[in-house]
């Protein structure tokens, strides 16, 4: 049984890795002997879903794997809405947070809600427009997926805020 969306958001590396298949490969490019020698290039995958991420950009396999829970992270706040909509907590989430992925996940559900328009989310969360537009376009990510949103719903994208 797959848990809920927001529980697995919640969860730090070690918990989300119990829960995921993880592979461990050799990683290609540069970076010298070390990186073609060891298995430092880290796949992470949902089993009983279609999320995976994978990272090998560092020499470490440790990080990589931090990174491609991040990844994975990211993907499953993108992708898996959820009905009815909770506002978040807080509406001043950093992105570099643990909290963060819950945040934009909670976010996006709003957005969908709300059928793709930013000025009913924006009210739902209670903050102005044009701070809801910045929250969605500081993360390039966020701001990716809501466009393929508005264009999924046949609406124009949005304009960067200024």
């Amino acid at each position: 049984m797959l848990p809920e969306r927001n529980i697995l958001l919640k969860l730090d590396d070690a918990q989300l890795s119990a829960v995921c298949q993880i592979s461990f490969t050799k990683g290609s490019g540069p970076g010298g002997q070390k990186r073609n020698k060891t298995s430092s290039a880290v796949t992470v995958s949902l089993p009983g879903t279609n999320f995976t991420a994978g990272d090998c950009t560092e020499r470490s396999q440790i990080r990589n794997r931090t990174n491609a829970l991040r990844k994975l992270r990211m993907q499953i706040a993108c992708m898996w809405r959820i009905t009815p909509a909770e506002t978040p907590e807080r509406m001043d989430c950093a992105i570099s947070s643990p909290d963060y992925p819950l945040f934009a996940a909670q976010i996006l559900d709003i957005f969908s809600e709300n059928c793709c328009d930013h000025k009913l989310s924006a009210a739902q969360c209670g903050i102005s427009t044009s701070a809801f537009l910045k929250k969605l376009h500081r993360d390039p990510e966020l701001w990716q997926q809501v466009q393929k949103m508005r264009q999924a719903a046949a609406l124009p994208p949005l304009v960067s805020p200024k």
